[in-house]
Protein backbone atom coordinates (compact mmCIF):
# COMPACT_ATOMS: atom_id res chain seq x y z
CA UNK A 1 0.00 0.00 0.00
CA UNK A 2 1.21 3.32 -1.13
CA UNK A 3 1.70 6.36 1.33
CA UNK A 4 -1.05 8.09 -0.40
CA UNK A 5 -3.20 5.34 0.10
CA UNK A 6 -2.52 4.80 3.84
CA UNK A 7 -3.36 8.44 4.41
CA UNK A 8 -6.84 8.39 2.03
CA UNK A 9 -7.74 5.25 4.41
CA UNK A 10 -6.63 7.20 7.28
CA UNK A 11 -9.24 10.26 6.49
CA UNK A 12 -11.90 8.20 5.58
CA UNK A 13 -11.74 6.11 9.09
CA UNK A 14 -11.76 9.24 10.82
CA UNK A 15 -14.50 10.81 9.25
CA UNK A 16 -16.66 7.61 10.06
CA UNK A 17 -15.11 7.95 13.67
CA UNK A 18 -16.25 11.60 13.81
CA UNK A 19 -19.81 10.69 12.44
CA UNK A 20 -20.07 7.86 15.06
CA UNK A 21 -19.28 10.47 18.34
CA UNK A 22 -21.45 12.98 16.65
CA UNK A 23 -24.48 10.56 17.03
CA UNK A 24 -23.53 9.21 20.06
CA UNK A 25 -23.79 12.79 21.45
CA UNK A 26 -27.08 13.02 19.69
CA UNK A 27 -28.35 9.98 21.23
CA UNK A 28 -27.02 10.85 24.78
CA UNK A 29 -28.55 14.29 24.84
CA UNK A 30 -32.24 13.06 24.12
CA UNK A 31 -32.31 10.17 26.55
CA UNK A 32 -34.58 10.94 29.31
CA UNK A 33 -33.14 11.43 32.87
CA UNK A 34 -33.52 8.05 34.89
CA UNK A 35 -36.56 9.46 36.79
CA UNK A 36 -38.50 9.79 33.69
CA UNK A 37 -37.37 6.45 32.29
CA UNK A 38 -38.42 4.50 34.81
CA UNK A 39 -41.34 2.56 33.78
CA UNK A 40 -43.64 2.23 36.69
CA UNK A 41 -42.50 5.52 38.17
CA UNK A 42 -46.01 7.70 39.40
CA UNK A 43 -46.35 10.99 37.42
CA UNK A 44 -44.40 13.60 39.38
CA UNK A 45 -47.11 15.55 40.47
CA UNK A 46 -50.37 13.83 40.95
CA UNK A 47 -53.87 15.71 40.38
CA UNK A 48 -55.63 17.52 42.82
CA UNK A 49 -57.60 14.81 45.11
CA UNK A 50 -55.81 11.22 43.99
CA UNK A 51 -53.14 9.68 46.17
CA UNK A 52 -51.50 7.26 44.02
CA UNK A 53 -51.07 3.99 44.25
CA UNK A 54 -48.65 3.22 46.76
CA UNK A 55 -51.14 4.78 49.11
CA UNK A 56 -53.43 2.64 48.11
CA UNK A 57 -51.28 -0.36 48.54
CA UNK A 58 -50.80 0.27 52.05
CA UNK A 59 -53.93 -1.11 52.86
CA UNK A 60 -55.45 -3.26 49.61
CA UNK A 61 -51.83 -5.03 50.00
CA UNK A 62 -53.89 -8.35 49.05
CA UNK A 63 -56.03 -6.77 46.32
CA UNK A 64 -52.87 -5.07 44.97
CA UNK A 65 -51.24 -8.27 44.34
CA UNK A 66 -53.78 -9.79 42.13
CA UNK A 67 -54.44 -7.04 40.19
CA UNK A 68 -50.51 -7.14 39.43
CA UNK A 69 -50.98 -10.91 37.83
CA UNK A 70 -53.76 -9.12 35.29
CA UNK A 71 -52.70 -8.40 31.80
CA UNK A 72 -54.30 -4.49 32.82
CA UNK A 73 -51.92 -4.58 36.22
CA UNK A 74 -49.42 -5.24 34.58
CA UNK A 75 -49.56 -2.85 32.26
CA UNK A 76 -51.01 0.32 34.54
CA UNK A 77 -48.53 -0.34 37.39
CA UNK A 78 -45.42 -1.16 35.86
CA UNK A 79 -45.54 -0.46 32.05
CA UNK A 80 -48.15 2.59 32.05
CA UNK A 81 -48.33 4.22 28.43
CA UNK A 82 -49.26 7.59 29.63
CA UNK A 83 -49.79 10.07 32.85
CA UNK A 84 -53.30 8.70 32.68
CA UNK A 85 -52.33 4.93 33.14
CA UNK A 86 -49.65 6.37 35.66
CA UNK A 87 -52.19 6.69 38.08
CA UNK A 88 -53.07 3.10 38.73
CA UNK A 89 -55.71 1.58 40.77
CA UNK A 90 -57.31 5.70 41.04
CA UNK A 91 -57.64 5.50 36.43
CA UNK A 92 -60.58 3.80 37.14
CA UNK A 93 -61.89 3.73 40.64
CA UNK A 94 -61.00 7.32 40.82
CA UNK A 95 -59.03 9.74 43.00
CA UNK A 96 -58.60 8.26 46.56
CA UNK A 97 -57.32 11.45 48.70
CA UNK A 98 -60.59 11.39 50.38
CA UNK A 99 -60.82 7.78 50.83
CA UNK A 100 -57.06 7.68 51.98
CA UNK A 101 -57.13 10.51 54.58
CA UNK A 102 -60.28 9.14 56.47
CA UNK A 103 -58.32 5.99 56.79
CA UNK A 104 -60.88 4.66 54.63
CA UNK A 105 -64.63 5.52 56.35
CA UNK A 106 -65.75 7.89 52.95
CA UNK A 107 -65.33 6.47 49.60
CA UNK A 108 -65.53 10.21 48.24
CA UNK A 109 -65.84 9.96 44.41
CA UNK A 110 -64.51 6.74 44.09
CA UNK A 111 -66.16 3.59 42.31
CA UNK A 112 -66.10 0.56 43.85
CA UNK A 113 -67.15 -1.60 41.08
CA UNK A 114 -68.83 -3.77 44.20
CA UNK A 115 -72.15 -5.32 43.67
CA UNK A 116 -73.55 -2.66 46.21
CA UNK A 117 -71.70 0.11 44.62
CA UNK A 118 -74.61 2.89 44.32
CA UNK A 119 -73.16 4.42 41.78
CA UNK A 120 -75.24 4.24 38.51
CA UNK A 121 -74.28 1.92 35.97
CA UNK A 122 -73.49 4.19 33.10
CA UNK A 123 -71.12 5.93 35.42
CA UNK A 124 -69.49 2.39 35.97
CA UNK A 125 -68.94 1.65 32.60
CA UNK A 126 -67.45 5.16 31.89
CA UNK A 127 -64.59 4.35 33.41
CA UNK A 128 -63.85 1.45 31.01
CA UNK A 129 -64.92 3.31 27.70
CA UNK A 130 -62.55 6.07 28.46
CA UNK A 131 -59.83 4.21 26.60
CA UNK A 132 -61.90 1.37 25.54
CA UNK A 133 -63.96 3.10 22.43
CA UNK A 134 -62.63 1.38 19.58
CA UNK A 135 -62.26 -1.55 17.59
CA UNK A 136 -64.76 -3.92 18.79
CA UNK A 137 -65.97 -1.63 21.26
CA UNK A 138 -67.08 1.03 18.75
CA UNK A 139 -71.28 -0.06 18.53
CA UNK A 140 -71.18 -0.39 22.19
CA UNK A 141 -73.41 2.56 22.95
CA UNK A 142 -77.06 1.38 22.65
CA UNK A 143 -76.43 -2.06 21.95
CA UNK A 144 -78.25 -4.59 23.16
CA UNK A 145 -76.26 -5.45 26.43
CA UNK A 146 -75.80 -1.60 27.03
CA UNK A 147 -79.72 -0.61 26.57
CA UNK A 148 -80.33 -3.89 29.58
CA UNK A 149 -77.96 -1.51 32.02
CA UNK A 150 -75.30 -4.21 31.78
CA UNK A 151 -71.95 -3.64 33.64
CA UNK A 152 -68.54 -4.26 31.76
CA UNK A 153 -67.81 -6.02 35.44
CA UNK A 154 -70.78 -8.22 34.80
CA UNK A 155 -68.55 -10.46 32.21
CA UNK A 156 -65.20 -8.96 32.82
CA UNK A 157 -63.15 -9.56 36.21
CA UNK A 158 -60.37 -6.58 36.21
CA UNK A 159 -59.18 -7.24 39.51
CA UNK A 160 -58.44 -11.06 38.78
CA UNK A 161 -56.89 -13.15 36.50
CA UNK A 162 -59.56 -15.29 35.89
CA UNK A 163 -59.69 -16.29 31.57
CA UNK A 164 -57.00 -16.71 29.44
CA UNK A 165 -57.81 -13.81 27.14
CA UNK A 166 -60.03 -10.76 27.69
CA UNK A 167 -60.23 -11.24 31.56
CA UNK A 168 -63.18 -12.90 31.64
CA UNK A 169 -65.32 -13.39 34.44
CA UNK A 170 -65.46 -17.04 33.93
CA UNK A 171 -62.99 -19.59 32.44
CA UNK A 172 -64.34 -19.53 29.24
CA UNK A 173 -66.54 -17.76 26.88
CA UNK A 174 -69.42 -20.18 27.24
CA UNK A 175 -69.32 -19.97 30.89
CA UNK A 176 -69.52 -16.36 31.07
CA UNK A 177 -72.15 -16.07 28.10
CA UNK A 178 -74.26 -18.77 29.72
CA UNK A 179 -74.65 -17.09 33.05
CA UNK A 180 -77.18 -15.11 31.80
CA UNK A 181 -78.11 -16.92 27.96
CA UNK A 182 -78.88 -20.21 30.06
CA UNK A 183 -81.66 -21.90 26.82
CA UNK A 184 -78.51 -21.33 24.98
CA UNK A 185 -76.33 -23.01 26.63
CA UNK A 186 -78.50 -26.35 27.38
CA UNK A 187 -78.41 -26.18 23.65
CA UNK A 188 -74.77 -26.60 23.53
CA UNK A 189 -75.44 -30.12 25.48
CA UNK A 190 -77.62 -31.76 22.03
CA UNK A 191 -76.04 -34.12 20.41
CA UNK A 192 -75.97 -32.14 17.46
CA UNK A 193 -74.52 -28.79 18.08
CA UNK A 194 -71.80 -26.26 17.47
CA UNK A 195 -67.98 -27.22 18.45
CA UNK A 196 -67.81 -24.57 21.74
CA UNK A 197 -67.98 -27.29 24.20
CA UNK A 198 -64.85 -29.00 22.29
CA UNK A 199 -63.06 -25.22 21.89
CA UNK A 200 -63.29 -24.97 18.32
CA UNK A 201 -65.12 -21.92 18.17
CA UNK A 202 -66.42 -19.35 20.95
CA UNK A 203 -69.37 -17.53 21.38
CA UNK A 204 -67.57 -14.45 19.79
CA UNK A 205 -67.13 -16.44 16.48
CA UNK A 206 -70.66 -15.18 15.42
CA UNK A 207 -71.51 -12.30 18.02
CA UNK A 208 -69.75 -9.43 19.02
CA UNK A 209 -71.43 -9.02 22.54
CA UNK A 210 -69.66 -4.97 22.39
CA UNK A 211 -72.77 -4.49 19.82
CA UNK A 212 -73.00 -4.81 16.24
CA UNK A 213 -75.29 -2.90 13.36
CA UNK A 214 -76.77 -6.13 12.58
CA UNK A 215 -79.30 -8.40 14.44
CA UNK A 216 -78.59 -10.30 17.52
CA UNK A 217 -75.28 -8.91 17.54
CA UNK A 218 -73.53 -10.93 14.89
CA UNK A 219 -70.60 -10.21 13.36
CA UNK A 220 -71.32 -10.66 9.79
CA UNK A 221 -74.09 -8.27 7.93
CA UNK A 222 -76.48 -11.51 7.86
CA UNK A 223 -77.51 -14.20 9.59
CA UNK A 224 -75.72 -16.54 6.16
CA UNK A 225 -73.44 -14.74 5.73
CA UNK A 226 -71.69 -15.12 9.57
CA UNK A 227 -72.30 -19.85 8.86
CA UNK A 228 -70.36 -18.89 5.29
CA UNK A 229 -67.16 -17.76 7.22
CA UNK A 230 -66.86 -21.60 8.32
CA UNK A 231 -69.36 -23.18 5.30
CA UNK A 232 -67.92 -21.37 2.41
CA UNK A 233 -68.83 -24.65 0.35
CA UNK A 234 -72.81 -23.68 0.78
CA UNK A 235 -72.50 -20.22 -0.93
CA UNK A 236 -72.53 -20.28 -4.25
CA UNK A 237 -73.41 -18.96 -6.75
CA UNK A 238 -75.66 -21.77 -8.11
CA UNK A 239 -77.49 -22.30 -11.18
CA UNK A 240 -80.47 -23.78 -8.70
CA UNK A 241 -80.93 -22.00 -5.35
CA UNK A 242 -83.08 -23.36 -3.27
CA UNK A 243 -85.16 -20.65 -1.92
CA UNK A 244 -84.85 -21.07 1.89
CA UNK A 245 -81.17 -21.11 2.05
CA UNK A 246 -81.03 -18.29 0.17
CA UNK A 247 -83.10 -16.63 2.97
CA UNK A 248 -81.92 -17.57 6.04
CA UNK A 249 -79.67 -21.04 7.18
CA UNK A 250 -81.61 -20.77 10.66
CA UNK A 251 -84.76 -21.67 8.31
CA UNK A 252 -83.97 -25.38 8.86
CA UNK A 253 -80.96 -25.31 10.84
CA UNK A 254 -81.15 -24.22 14.54
CA UNK A 255 -77.61 -22.91 15.24
CA UNK A 256 -76.87 -22.98 18.91
CA UNK A 257 -77.92 -27.11 19.18
CA UNK A 258 -80.53 -30.03 18.06
CA UNK A 259 -81.20 -33.44 18.97
CA UNK A 260 -81.39 -34.01 15.26
CA UNK A 261 -78.76 -34.60 12.60
CA UNK A 262 -76.79 -31.67 11.06
CA UNK A 263 -78.64 -29.13 13.58
CA UNK A 264 -81.91 -29.65 11.95
CA UNK A 265 -85.05 -28.02 13.49
CA UNK A 266 -87.20 -30.76 12.65
CA UNK A 267 -86.63 -34.48 11.56
CA UNK A 268 -86.90 -35.01 7.68
CA UNK A 269 -89.58 -35.25 5.88
CA UNK A 270 -91.43 -33.25 8.62
CA UNK A 271 -89.04 -30.57 7.93
CA UNK A 272 -89.37 -30.99 4.06
CA UNK A 273 -93.51 -30.80 4.15
CA UNK A 274 -93.28 -28.10 5.85
CA UNK A 275 -92.80 -26.27 2.15
CA UNK A 276 -93.43 -29.39 0.29
CA UNK A 277 -97.02 -30.54 0.71
CA UNK A 278 -97.86 -31.49 -3.12
CA UNK A 279 -99.94 -34.43 -3.41
CA UNK A 280 -98.31 -35.32 -6.39
CA UNK A 281 -95.54 -36.14 -4.53
CA UNK A 282 -96.12 -38.38 -1.31
CA UNK A 283 -94.35 -38.61 1.66
CA UNK A 284 -95.74 -40.47 3.78
CA UNK A 285 -95.62 -44.51 4.58
CA UNK A 286 -98.77 -46.07 3.04
CA UNK A 287 -99.84 -49.28 1.00
CA UNK A 288 -98.24 -52.27 1.11
CA UNK A 289 -94.92 -51.36 -0.59
CA UNK A 290 -93.50 -49.57 2.37
CA UNK A 291 -90.07 -51.73 2.72
CA UNK A 292 -89.51 -53.04 -1.06
CA UNK A 293 -91.89 -50.63 -2.99
CA UNK A 294 -91.17 -46.75 -4.16
CA UNK A 295 -93.32 -44.50 -1.55
CA UNK A 296 -91.18 -46.39 0.85
CA UNK A 297 -87.98 -44.16 -0.12
CA UNK A 298 -90.31 -41.22 0.94
CA UNK A 299 -89.08 -41.89 5.27
CA UNK A 300 -86.66 -44.16 5.10
CA UNK A 301 -83.27 -43.53 5.62
CA UNK A 302 -82.07 -39.81 4.87
CA UNK A 303 -85.98 -39.59 3.36
CA UNK A 304 -86.23 -36.59 0.80
CA UNK A 305 -82.16 -36.33 0.90
CA UNK A 306 -81.90 -39.69 -0.65
CA UNK A 307 -82.91 -38.31 -4.22
CA UNK A 308 -82.30 -34.75 -3.66
CA UNK A 309 -78.92 -34.68 -1.84
CA UNK A 310 -77.98 -31.67 -3.26
CA UNK A 311 -80.32 -29.63 -1.38
CA UNK A 312 -78.25 -26.58 -0.84
CA UNK A 313 -78.25 -25.15 -4.66
CA UNK A 314 -76.89 -27.16 -7.57
CA UNK A 315 -75.07 -26.09 -10.55
CA UNK A 316 -76.48 -29.01 -12.89
CA UNK A 317 -78.11 -27.91 -15.84
CA UNK A 318 -80.91 -30.86 -15.00
CA UNK A 319 -80.63 -29.83 -11.36
CA UNK A 320 -83.63 -28.42 -10.66
CA UNK A 321 -84.92 -30.17 -8.56
CA UNK A 322 -81.72 -30.42 -6.65
CA UNK A 323 -80.85 -34.33 -7.36
CA UNK A 324 -77.60 -33.35 -9.65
Amino acid sequence: MTPATRGGTRRRLALVLGILCAASLVLVSARPSGAQAKPGAPPASLPEGYAGGETCKKCHAKFFERFEATRMGRLFLKHPRNTVERLGCETCHGPGKAHADSNGDTAGAMITFAKNDPTPVAQRNQACLACHTTGAHLFWRGSAHESRDLACTSCHKVMTAVSGRAQLAKATEIETCGACHIQKRAQQMRSSHMPLREGKVTCSSCHSPHGTVTQTLLKEPSVNDTCYACHAEKRGPFLWEHAPVVESCTTCHDSHGSNREKMLKVSVPRLCQQCHVETSHPTEPRGRDVLTGTRGRYVLGRSCVNCHANIHGSNHPSGSAFKR
